[in-house]
């Protein structure tokens, strides 16, 4: 059993890195301004993640069943559609916060132009929300990788309380790996948020766009 808990942690390690996960992340992780509130946003979306998957996977467990296929492709679906709406957000703040420029003069007929972004944005402000919404989208997460995490277990786990610990080392992982990544992308983020702005704008949208494609594509698919 303790061997079964150990290959959960890991797999959820890695069950953190899957392509619609990091696209979520890194598109919410855009607007932070610190290697903290980066690596915070990871974890928050690790534990909602596993709040989804101990409540779901608790209540399937206890009724010995799992997620039927019909069910667990409109979770699918789900993921595409919050992905599409996490890109949709992320364009928004774009426009709203777009570069604008201002001509300042100094004494006697000195001027010299300042561009800048207009910082509008409520995330900055308010990280927790930021780290709610990465809980949230978490959530979705787990929902929809419920019913692969319940087949692994309910084959490897001879009871409930072991087949829920199993889940919960999972979980863990997935929190461990969403954070540690998030920790990775942060330097290079806020680095180029503060140095290039023009760049990360463009970095910003490009991010916003892929996740849009690749939420569609989860719907088209599933």
């Amino acid at each position: 059993m303790l061997a079964l808990l150990a290959v959960g942690f890991v797999t959820g390690m890695r069950h953190a890195l899957e392509a619609d996960h990091l696209a979520a992340v890194v598109a919410m992780s855009t607007r932070s301004r610190s290697p903290l509130a980066t690596v915070m946003r990871g974890a928050a979306w690790g534990a909602g993640h596993t709040v989804s998957l101990l409540v779901l996977g608790g209540i399937c467990l206890a009724a010995g069943a799992t997620i039927p296929d019909a069910q667990a492709h409109w979770f699918e679906r789900a993921v595409g559609v919050m992905l599409i709406l996490v890109g949709v957000h992320v364009l928004m703040r774009l426009r709203r916060d777009r570069i604008h420029v201002h001509l300042h003069r100094h004494g006697a007929g000195r001027a010299h132009v300042h561009a800048h972004r207009r910082e509008g944005g409520q995330e900055h402000q308010h990280p927790a929300a930021g780290h709610l919404r990465a809980a949230v989208v978490g959530m979705v997460h787990g929902a929809a990788g419920t019913a692969a995490i319940l087949l692994l277990t309910a084959v490897s786990a001879g009871s409930f309380w072991w087949g829920l610990a199993h889940i919960g080392t999972f979980g863990l992982g997935s929190i461990l790996g969403m954070a540690s990544l998030s920790a990775v992308i942060a330097v290079p983020l806020e680095l180029t948020s503060r140095r290039l702005t023009r760049t990360f704008g463009v970095l910003e949208a490009t991010v916003a766009v892929g996740t849009m494609i690749l939420g569609a594509t989860m719907v088209s698919w599933s």
